[in-house]
């Protein structure tokens, strides 16, 4: 057997899986997503069951909701007969999660779900199901095949069933307006927690680590004030303060080669004029957005006032573990 073809086989069959629900989403999605950011906006949470691997994706899908603010629990449906279902309160709303949709454990559950005033969203295969039939929406997630060989273990099933959940989590996000502020509330640590929430201002070389040099300064005056600033460029200012462009090593290292006394000449001939800018209270989040964007090693920083303040080198980001 060919371990390889056999992978990507699967792999494949998954992906057609997908596009097959992507070409079926219908307005429900719109439906299960006004019910969430309904419930969510009346203080309600979101409470999410399924059984076996519905179940694993449950937990996934549930922590997905919750990194993006949208309050959500996962209940135990072996449990809440037995005192779980306590956590399940009027307002809220459920997602349950059963491939066939007749999945007994849910199916002994369900009658008690419906005595609170709660709105069911169903991720189901079988649209003719029960746990369809007791739900205000319900989410397609049928497949053709399991990726599976005997067409038996939950794979191609589980993967759409995630992926509708994923679906389902950034459309509420975006409809409630979240934003990288708020993202950044969620996750206050490691790199990424440091990216959303250290500002321009805290990392930005300013005052005596920033190397500048005039307009009418030469190359030699650059690359001192750079040295100097142990930097890979230097802020050229005008007469009034104001930036005028930007020059860095790579600039001095391209033109070196066709001109052994560079170092005379006036730096602004050399230089990037309208250099890519960010402003001071910007999200370090945006300068590492806009670093990949333009492929470039330096970014200048100016103030509201349109003022150059600061320099951030990649170096910087890596040195303040923020990439």
């Amino acid at each position: 057997m060919d371990y390889l073809v056999r992978a990507r086989c699967v792999i494949e069959t998954e992906i057609d899986g997908l596009r097959r629900m992507a070409i079926r989403l219908d307005h429900g999605l719109i439906d299960a997503v006004k019910i969430l950011q309904h419930t969510l906006e009346h203080r309600g949470k979101i409470v999410v069951v399924g059984v076996g691997k519905s179940g694993n994706i449950g937990h996934k899908i549930a922590a997905t909701l919750n990194s993006t603010g949208a309050t959500a629990v996962v209940l135990d449906s072996q449990n809440a007969l037995h005192g779980d279902l306590g956590l399940l309160s009027d307002g809220d709303a459920v997602l349950a999660l059963s491939y066939s949709g007749e999945t007994r454990e849910l199916m002994d559950l369900l009658p008690f779900i419906k005595r609170f005033d709660v709105k069911l969203v169903a991720l189901t295969g079988n649209s003719a199901s029960t746990l369809s039939r007791f739900s205000e929406v319900t989410l397609d997630t049928s497949v053709e095949r399991e990726a599976c060989p005997l067409n038996l273990a939950p794979t191609s099933s589980s993967t759409a069933m995630l992926v509708m959940g994923d679906a389902l989590a950034m459309v509420l996000l975006e409809s409630r307006g979240f934003t990288e502020e708020d993202f950044a509330r969620f996750h206050p640590g490691g790199s990424l927690g440091k990216a959303l929430l250290t500002r321009v201002s805290d990392i930005m070389r300013a005052d005596a680590e920033l190397p500048t040099v005039a307009e009418d300064g030469d190359v030699f005056a650059a690359l001192d004030s750079m040295n100097r600033a142990r930097a890979g460029a230097c802020l050229i200012l005008d007469a009034d303060g104001g930036l005028a462009g930007i020059f860095t090593h790579g600039d001095f290292a391209r033109s070196f080669r066709n001109d052994p006394l560079l170092g005379e000449k006036a730096v602004a001939g050399l230089m990037t004029r309208r250099p890519i800018t960010v402003r001071s209270d910007a999200l370090a989040v945006e300068v590492l957005r806009t670093l990949g964007e333009n492929r470039i090693d330096d970014i200048v920083v100016l103030d509201a006032d349109g003022k150059p303040v600061g320099l951030i080198d990649t170096q910087d980001l890596a040195r303040l573990k923020i990439v």
